[in-house]
């Protein structure tokens, strides 16, 4: 039985919680901007709002460890937390402000599967914060992050292998690739994001 000397500080809880449901909302923005009749200067404009959002959350998470005597686990684990789930929401906005600036009018049609692997990550992500509370039953969450994010990889693998494959003209291949990276950080982050977890779960174990 885990027995904890600190006291509980339920908001830091709470804040990885929200934090983690605006990656689940961006990864749908992502998503939506693969429609064929998407407006993608509207879907740029709001993914825009929820990474502001998604900042909003990560200060309010410093203040909190800033203004907090004893936290709910170490400090260094909360701000690279934070600092993690932050990168999701700033790659997944690269992404779409790259497709609207570059004119991106043409995807490689693997990518629609790369965003859904994004997109169950971050649902995962989402419903694994609650459980930082209790520190229980998240093995199962980082490993099949890990399963998603090697499978990530080998659908990234094939991305890359059609775009230089000699279909796409050179200036596409340069966009497209610009594209393409970024989900493949984002999915690259939230490996990262589990393996904090999975560090801060053995730390108070």
């Amino acid at each position: 039985m885990r027995i904890s000397l600190r006291p509980v500080e339920t908001v830091f809880y709470d804040l990885f919680t929200t934090a983690a449901n605006h990656l689940v909302a961006g990864a749908d923005l992502l998503a939506s901007i693969l429609d064929d009749d998407a407006d993608r200067v509207a879907v740029s404009e709001a993914m825009r709002e929820a990474e502001h959002a998604a900042d909003e959350t990560t200060h309010e998470i410093v203040r909190r460890v800033n203004s907090t005597f004893v936290t709910p686990f170490d400090r260094e684990d909360i701000y690279a937390l934070a600092s993690a789930l932050d990168d999701v929401m700033d790659f997944m906005e690269e992404t779409v402000d790259t497709i609207v600036l570059y004119k991106v009018d043409e995807l490689p049609a693997q990518f629609a599967e790369q965003v859904h692997i994004l997109q169950r990550a971050t649902r995962l992500t989402a419903e694994a914060m609650p459980r930082l509370r209790s520190m229980k039953d998240l093995d199962e969450y980082w490993i099949e992050i890990n399963r998603l994010e090697n499978e990530g990889d080998r659908n990234h693998r094939r991305i890359l292998a059609e775009l230089f494959s000699g279909s796409y003209k050179t200036l596409q291949v340069l966009k497209l690739k610009d594209v393409v990276e970024s989900v493949e950080q984002a999915i690259d982050a939230l490996e990262t994001v589990a393996n904090i977890v999975e560090q801060i779960a053995v730390k108070e174990s």
